[in-house]
């Protein structure tokens, strides 16, 4: 298939194609480009898998070439309906599964790549619809959801449709500067044995919890390394991607796990926007009231977003609410080289921790992770992904 250009308007021709048999997709709608099926097959991989080992509808949004969000299905409360900016509407669970993806971290999901595990349905295109995204990858859809889907951006929403069925060769190749590089295709999926190697003092490990071990494996496969997710009750709410520095995968997707927790305080419920604000508008607004610091330029904008300005929502507030998190899941990538990860994630009410372990520096993570009662897994599987 001729594709418009490659990852920039000047990289042209392009194409997508397979070298035997034929492309195991159909479009839909729309004209797919060339980042675009990058993010769509690396994201179908990656909720086809988490249907298989979490057995439940799964969803992901993909930004760049890898997840901005992903999630399993799961009963939300009204006080997640309302941070996810859906309490006025009626989800499928699999309509939840992309709720929970897609609202995590709002900002990132801008513009995403939606992947659907199971059919779309009315429910999940109607949530769809609402949402600034630029295509989809599934299984399938309903006719009322391909009716719906098809009317977005003026009619040229991308639409793809995926055979469920369809395997991959074993062995993968990849070009790069002319040279090609070839290896076997990363198919390791998680399973319970993964969990068995438990490192340190405390070693409960309640079903949810291996459910959201599962989640976070299969969503570091599939993001840029270096790679860090925090998960909470199936959803992922963190993701630090593509850092030179693992630390600084920590942080980042610290950071993003503690806006989602601080979304769901009364400060931010409360909030009384504007009459004339869109959700993309809201969001902007909810992601500067948590910043630190905001300029006075900032401050004055701000503030004209609000029937009344609400009061400032205090570092030691916020403190106050993260301190009573727990129950959160960190994986990595890769094992950690120094505890600083394992102290930043203490602060986002981590309680248990995966990671492939091997560093020279083992004893002292365990020690970190004895040190905040935490319980930590040595998978001995690394999930490199470039």
């Amino acid at each position: 298939m001729e594709l418009r250009y490659g990852c920039n308007p000047h990289q042209k021709p392009a194409a997508v194609y397979t070298p035997s048999g034929t492309l195991p997709f159909r479009i839909l709608n729309g004209s797919p480009g060339y980042i675009n099926f990058c993010d769509a097959l690396n994201a179908w991989q990656l909720v086809r898998e988490l249907r298989q080992v979490a057995h439940l509808p799964a969803a992901a949004s993909f930004k760049h070439v890898s997840p901005a969000g992903a999630a399993v299905a799961g009963t939300l409360s009204d006080t997640e309906k309302k941070a996810l900016f859906v309490d006025s509407l009626e989800l499928s669970p699999l309509a939840e599964a992309y709720a929970k993806a897609r609202g995590a971290d709002r900002m990132s999901s801008f513009g995403d790549w939606i992947a659907l595990s199971d059919p779309c349905d009315k429910a999940t295109a109607e949530l769809i619809k609402k949402e600034v995204s630029d295509g989809i990858i599934a299984p399938g859809y309903s006719e009322e959801a391909r009716a719906i889907l098809q009317e977005k951006r003026k009619g040229s929403y991308n639409i793809i449709e995926i055979d469920p069925t369809y395997e991959a060769p074993e062995q993968e190749k990849r070009e790069l500067f002319g040279i090609t590089l070839e290896q076997k295709r990363n198919t390791a999926l998680p399973d319970d044995s993964w969990f068995s190697h438990i490192v340190t003092v405390k070693k409960d490990l309640p079903h949810d919890i291996v459910r959201d071990m599962k989640l976070a494996a299969i969503v570091l496969k599939y993001t840029q390394s270096n790679s860090v997710v925090y998960v909470y009750k199936g959803q992922v709410i963190g993701i630090g991607a593509g850092q030179q520095s693992r630390v600084h995968c920590t942080r980042l997707a610290g950071e993003k796990a503690d806006k989602w927790f601080l979304r769901q305080s009364e400060q931010v419920q409360s909030l009384a926007f504007s009459e004339n604000m869109n959700r993309a508008g809201m969001n902007n607004a909810i992601d500067l009231y948590l910043e630190k610091d905001i300029s006075p330029a900032e401050m004055k904008r701000w503030n004209e977003q609000f029937i009344t300005p609400p009061p400032v929502f205090s570092e030691k507030e916020k403190r106050k609410i993260l301190d009573g998190i727990s129950g959160v899941v960190l994986g990595s990538d890769a094992f950690f080289p120094f505890r600083d990860n394992i102290d930043r994630a203490s602060r986002s009410g981590v309680s248990y921790v995966i990671q492939p372990g091997g560093s020279v520096r083992d004893d002292a993570v365990i020690d970190a992770c004895n040190e905040y009662d935490m319980t930590m897994c040595f998978t001995g599987t690394r999930l490199f992904h470039h």
